[in-house]
């Protein structure tokens, strides 16, 4: 396992500057992960304000803690799709703002026992909360042909999906494909090269996307966020990548529509030649925000 807690937080000024923390008021970190964005937020609160901060994994949270030991912070394990019921047990009913950090991070891909990587000589597995029974591995070995295809088309946009689901299959008649290194082997020999990017991201990205729900559970989340946030309260989600930005730009595009969100900019914000130079893996990141009318 390779253990790092360095950790550099995405469009971090610019995400507090859209979030605009009032010192008293309630804040949402949905993906707490290291802190880095809650530790932000948490400098700006006064004493009667709090932040709680979700996340799924218990490795994540478990250096959250460790990063920010306040007591006006609250740190809950738990999904999207539970954040209202994260809130109301904290007999919390309206927040002044959420943030989102999607995607996977860092600490996930480089401890490759969690089978985040396609360097990774270990099993597949891809879980955020290690305690679901659904593993890449599963997809892998025990999907039909049809519905790997579907998933990697759908999640990775992948355009070689049908002929990846296929030599799957084939290795499949043989033995299990066992390791992420074995099926960062099959995506590369359909592919017959090597490019800028890794033949392989695509369909790790679909593979975790699926095994996670993550496309469900961001909009599960983004609707219970909406629902507590008070009025004039900020909802603020940077993504990495088509098929989180779509989902997060319609979904605030129809509640504008509705009259209950506006947005704040009319295009995403992206980081700044300085940021990407300091942290490259923020070069895919947009950030989009509303405020409840």
């Amino acid at each position: 396992m390779t253990d790092s807690r360095v950790h550099t937080p995405v469009l971090l000024k610019e995400a507090l500057e859209m979030l605009s923390v009032k010192e008293d008021g309630i804040y949402l970190d949905a993906t707490a992960g290291l802190g880095g964005h809650a530790a932000e937020i948490l400098s700006r609160l006064g004493a009667e304000g709090r932040l709680i901060g979700i996340d799924r994994d218990e490795n994540a949270l478990a250096y959250a803690r460790t990063n920010l030991s306040d007591n006006r912070v609250h740190l809950c394990k738990g999904s999207f799709s539970e954040l209202k019921d994260i809130l109301f047990a904290l007999n919390i009913n309206e927040i002044d703002g959420a943030l989102f950090d999607l995607g996977v991070s860092m600490l996930q891909i480089k401890d490759y026992e969690r089978g985040f990587s396609f360097l990774a000589e270990t099993k597949l597995d891809m879980r955020m909360d290690k305690s679901q029974e659904l593993t890449a591995w599963d997809i892998v070995n025990k999907y039909p042909e049809r519905e790997i295809a579907r998933v990697l088309s759908e999640f990775g946009e992948e355009p070689l999906a049908r002929k990846i689901a296929r030599s799957i299959l084939l290795h499949r008649t043989k033995a299990s494909v066992n390791t992420c290194a074995e099926l960062a082997d099959i995506v590369i020999r359909v592919y017959r090269r090597r490019g800028k990017t890794h033949p392989a991201t695509r369909t790790f990205q679909a593979l975790r996307i699926e095994v996670n729900k993550e496309m469900n559970e961001l909009k599960k989340g983004l609707e219970s966020a909406v629902d507590v946030l008070k009025k004039n309260g900020r909802l603020c989600v940077i993504s990495y990548h088509s098929l989180e930005d779509r989902i997060v730009k319609n979904f605030i595009r129809t509640f504008s529509n509705s009259g209950i969100l506006k947005a704040i900019t009319k295009k995403p914000l992206l980081p700044d030649r300085d940021e990407t130079r300091r942290n490259p893996a923020s070069r895919s990141a947009k950030l989009r925000g509303a405020e409840k009318i």
